[in-house]
């Protein structure tokens, strides 16, 4: 196992903080394009699963599991907290990142929050591109619903 350097850590905070920007802007190819090729996307069924029961490997896979999100107006992702460690192998790490999620969207005339608050167990892969998700797991430790006063119309920011 080989110490990550500053830089490692600096990367992957950028990574972790890229895939939730682009998951947000629904630019679902630039999301999809953060893991290897052989990277695999594993996804809980909230409500009747919190931890992951699907998993999706490949670029392609990854983007048909992404563009889900599309069904939902408005989502915000907030980094709240991650710490990286070296992997099992050289050029991987792995990491646990929390997240909240919201995800705003209409439930019998009127708008809705339901917050996702996720842990995501990760592993990494450095490659001549950078670190890219090999592994993202999403695990959810709770959902709540909470009323919403307004709603800013979904697209890019920039």
């Amino acid at each position: 196992m080989t110490a990550l350097t500053i830089h490692d850590r600096i990367a992957l905070q950028d990574l972790v903080h890229r895939y939730a920007e682009a998951v947000d802007e629904r630019d679902i190819a630039r999301a999809a394009a953060l893991f290897t090729g052989g990277g695999v996307l594993e996804l809980p069924n909230p409500p009747a699963s919190l931890d992951p029961v699907v998993s999706h490997t490949g670029i392609d896979a990854v983007t048909a599991a992404l563009l889900a999100v599309a069904a939902v107006p408005v989502t915000f992702h907030a980094i709240v907290g991650a710490v990286f460690d070296p992997g099992p192998t050289a050029a991987t790490a792995v990491g646990r990142v929390t997240c909240t999620a919201h995800h705003l969207t209409r439930r019998h005339g009127k708008d809705v929050d339901l917050v996702w608050h996720i842990i995501y167990r990760d592993l990494y892969r450095s490659t001549s591109a950078g670190w890219l998700f090999a592994r993202r797991r999403l695990h959810v430790a709770f959902i709540e619903s909470r009323s919403v006063a307004a709603m800013r119309a979904p697209g890019p920011t920039r």
